[in-house]
């Protein structure tokens, strides 16, 4: 069993109601960048999903602060990804009796923040 790195701290958040294609495009754009960069650039996105992704970075950056005492100046986001979730399955009516299926899927991300070393 590989020992966990001391230096990062992460985040996971579980039943993020979009599906995860829609996720994955946020989480690209944070990928790499440094904590200030990557709050900025969530803060400013038109994609609704980029507040809970705002959430879920604020928290991985105050795990890594109060959890392994990590400094936050130097803080990165080595890793940003995301995973599938349950997808919930409705019915809605069409013409002449008919029904469609209306797929509401659900997915996960998981942010992780390492220390930059100089």
């Amino acid at each position: 069993m590989a020992k966990e790195n001391t230096k990062q701290a992460k985040a996971v958040c579980r039943s993020i109601r979009t599906s995860p294609r829609k996720l994955n495009l946020v989480a690209q754009t944070i990928r790499g960048l440094s904590v200030e960069k990557a709050v900025a650039e969530l803060s400013f996105s038109k994609k609704r999903i980029a507040k809970v992704a705002l959430d879920l970075l604020q928290s991985a950056i105050s795990n890594a602060e109060n959890n392994h005492s990590l400094n936050i100046d130097k803080l990165v986001v080595s890793e940003a990804y995301v995973g599938k979730g349950i997808v919930m399955k409705r019915m809605s009516a069409r013409g002449r009796g008919r029904s469609a299926r209306i797929l509401k899927p659900f997915s996960s991300m998981t942010i992780v923040v390492s220390e930059r070393g100089e």
